[in-house]
């Protein structure tokens, strides 16, 4: 059986939606392998439920699955053998069948209804209304396609808008949380690791390691066998309509096309004609768009940049995609060549960064780091950039700090240049600057004898 990890903020808000005196209706949705089906099933365990997972044949057909699902539940087979019936029909007979607990009803893939029946979402309005509300049962509507969840069951044109108690969005783990696939590594393997699987759970499920990185990397990826190896084809496919386009904008952003001009330029077409394409990139959590964390109205800045927010697909893009050519060849001992000398300064290095900006919210919340702080990101501007930037508006406490994946220990040099650079960066008046930097292979000693006489600096050694 499959180990099922954290998700215990989603379980608590289901928890508490199915103790509600009253129905509840909730939609969870979010990309593909990210885990809303394992999510529903350890939900539903040991809970009386009826699980149906839509397919994407013919609407008729799913009818009689769900007539199956409902039968077995119920442990009445005559049900199975009623025809023509209807929607409406079996959840009449499921709302009559007077059980004495909450019923839980689960729609899984409930894209797939909407693609066969585009009305499907008024069928269920329907439902629900007249059927489900004034009774004990919660609905539970789950589905990858984000742009048709988004349709059809969230917008404010979705005739259940407004019905819903509510939604979860699912995200990819942290770093802490991912560790947990790969408890027995070192924090330093799992680097590595989640640098190159990320946080999607069922790519760190698919990932065999066994000691050997780039043996890893080979056999679970480059290998035209595995499952990774085209996962980034077939998600897109799933996802989206025009793969070749989303491909191409993914592709230079993975090739260092960071701004939005540049992008485009890339590609030889109109800055807008892009904005449809990396929105809905970004519904999918693989694109994400950064600003300066100073930006007082982050969603009207100019100086955003778009960077890839999946570890698998950045590290596919960057290492596997250009050279399928070799790979289809077999000479896969090249590819591995070329991943070695790139990837700690071209990939590794920057997974790092948003680890220790993950770190340092853990020790805030532990209270190992005791400031307030409301928002945590990067800063830049045409001369210089801040791995870290923290700001705290209550307290007008700054944060400043810096991390360094290197083969050699931090220098004292380290904390000046980041004070240096730290001067332009005016968030309050008075503001009260914490320095803290983050390093691989620890501190040099004048480093560490000035850290204790100097209160407002922070070394951090991870891993």
């Amino acid at each position: 059986m499959k180990k099922f990890i954290n998700r215990s903020k989603e379980l608590d808000f289901l928890e508490k939606q199915y103790r509600e005196q009253n129905s509840s209706l909730v939609v969870i949705y979010g990309r593909r392998r990210i885990g809303k089906t394992a999510l529903i099933k350890k939900f539903i365990q040991h809970k009386p439920a009826i699980y149906f997972l839509a397919s994407e044949e013919a609407e008729n057909q799913n009818i009689e699955y769900f007539k199956k699902a409902v039968g077995n539940f119920l442990k009445n087979p005559l049900i199975e053998r009623l025809s023509g019936v209807g929607w409406d029909d079996i959840f009449d007979v499921i709302v009559n069948s007077k059980i004495d607990k909450k019923v839980v009803i689960v729609f899984d893939e409930f894209q797939n209804l909407c693609k066969t029946n585009p009305a499907f979402a008024s069928v269920v309005q329907r439902i629900w209304d007249e059927k489900l509300k004034n009774h004990s049962f919660m609905l539970i509507l789950s589905g990858s396609l984000v742009g048709m969840m988004q349709e059809h069951a969230l917008s404010y044109s979705s005739p259940l808008y407004g019905r819903r108690t509510g939604q979860i969005k699912l995200k990819q783990f942290s770093f802490k949380d991912a560790k947990e696939f790969f408890s027995e590594v070192s924090d330093d393997q799992f680097i590595w690791i989640y640098s190159i699987v990320g946080g999607v759970p069922k790519y760190l499920e698919m990932f065999k390691f066994e000691g050997d990185i780039y043996k890893a990397i080979e056999e679970n990826i480059l290998s035209r066998q595995s499952f990774l190896y085209e996962e980034p084809v077939f998600l897109l496919e799933k996802e989206v309509h025009e793969v070749g386009s989303y491909f191409s904008i993914i592709k230079s952003i993975a090739l260092g096309n960071h701004k939005l001009s540049q992008i485009a330029q890339s590609l030889s077409v109109a800055q807008t004609k892009l904005t449809k394409y990396l929105n809905t990139l970004m519904d999918l959590d693989i694109v994400r768009r950064e600003v300066p964390i100073t930006e007082e109205y982050p969603e009207k800045s100019k100086r955003g940049l778009y960077f890839i927010n999946d570890n698998f697909i950045d590290f596919w893009f960057k290492f596997v995609y250009p050279y399928r050519e070799q790979l289809e060849l077999d000479n896969t001992k090249y590819v591995v060549e070329n991943i070695k000398s790139k990837i700690v300064t071209n990939h590794i290095s920057f997974v790092y960064e948003e680890i220790c900006r993950q770190i340092l919210m853990d020790l805030i919340k532990t209270k190992e780091i005791d400031i307030q702080l409301d928002r945590v990101g990067k800063w830049w501007d045409s001369k210089s950039e801040i791995d870290i930037v923290g700001i705290g508006k209550n307290t007008g406490h700054v944060v400043f700090g810096e991390c360094k994946y290197s083969q050699s220990v931090v220098d004292i040099d380290v904390f000046f240049n980041l004070k240096k650079k730290a001067e332009n960066v005016k968030v309050f008046p008075d503001q009260k600057e914490l320095y803290i930097l983050f390093s691989r292979m620890g501190f040099s000693e004048r480093l560490l004898e000035f850290a204790k006489e100097t209160k407002n600096l922070i070394l951090i050694k991870f891993p």
